[in-house]
């Protein structure tokens, strides 16, 4: 069983066209992807409601999840930091993580079997 490996990358909603093109482009295969809310360095900004300051501490964000084992980590990680990168703050962050299994569940395949497509 080769090595399955676990990619969270947290990113500006603007970005998600461009970040799945980006990993689709690379051969990754499949993706979750869900809406968040969150804060990072910046502590969110204040804007104005009804004529009173607000501090927005949670700003939206788009989380995509993707577990590889043919495709090298590095590939997403390079894809996926040219996609999502604009130079500002909250441009996000990617996390990374080893998985010790994976179940199709209409097969009931495990490991790397579980994640490519059969075709």
């Amino acid at each position: 069983m080769r090595k399955l490996t676990k990619i969270d990358i947290i990113t500006r909603p603007e970005k998600l066209e461009e970040l799945k093109d980006a990993l689709n482009a690379i051969g990754v295969a499949g993706m979750t992807v869900t809406q968040v809310y969150g804060c990072g360095l910046s502590k969110g900004h204040k804007e104005v409601y009804r004529g009173r300051e607000v501090t927005i501490n949670l700003v939206p964000k788009v989380k995509v999840e993707t577990v590889v084992c043919e495709v090298p980590v590095e590939k997403v990680l390079e894809a996926a930091k040219q996609a999502c990168f604009t130079g500002q703050i909250g441009d996000g962050k990617i996390f990374v993580y080893s998985l010790e299994n994976a179940v199709r569940i209409r097969t009931g395949e495990e490991g790397d079997i579980a994640i490519i497509d059969p075709e």
